[in-house]
């Protein structure tokens, strides 16, 4: 399923949320994000419609099995491309650049990349020599 960086952001952040406490409700990701309320809602219902989340009654948000698995991917790569920055000797705050280039990489070209470097993934790096 091919998403817009947007919802690819949407996605990473609620996972991100998700793993820093136990509910996320869309005055969250609005907060995190730094969106008023009425554009985070009309986002979160595409990912609705796109069958990514849910909401309980409560308002909680709740990723599908789909869902889950397309928010853990691009937070992958984008800890992938972080960590490939840093390596390198990018300063901490230009390594955010690594946001744009988890959305334009395909997932074919990412798993060779992340294959031919290092034996392990880089996704618990933090910042030592990949060996």
């Amino acid at each position: 399923m091919q998403l817009t960086q947007s919802q690819e952001d949407y996605l990473e952040t609620i996972y991100v949320l998700k793993s820093q406490q136990e509910n996320v409700r869309a005055i969250d990701v609005a907060a995190a994000l730094g969106f008023s309320k009425p554009s985070v809602s009309h986002a979160l219902k595409d990912l609705k419609e796109k069958e990514l989340i849910y909401t309980d009654k409560t308002g909680y948000l709740f990723f599908t099995e789909q869902g889950q698995k397309q928010a853990s991917q691009v937070y992958e790569r984008h800890i992938y491309f972080k960590n490939q920055l840093l390596h390198a000797g990018v300063v901490p705050v230009l390594a955010e650049e690594a946001c744009r280039m988890e959305h334009t990489i395909s997932e074919e070209s990412f798993k060779k990349l992340k294959g031919s470097k290092c034996v392990r993934s880089c996704i618990d790096c933090k910042g030592d020599d990949c060996k």
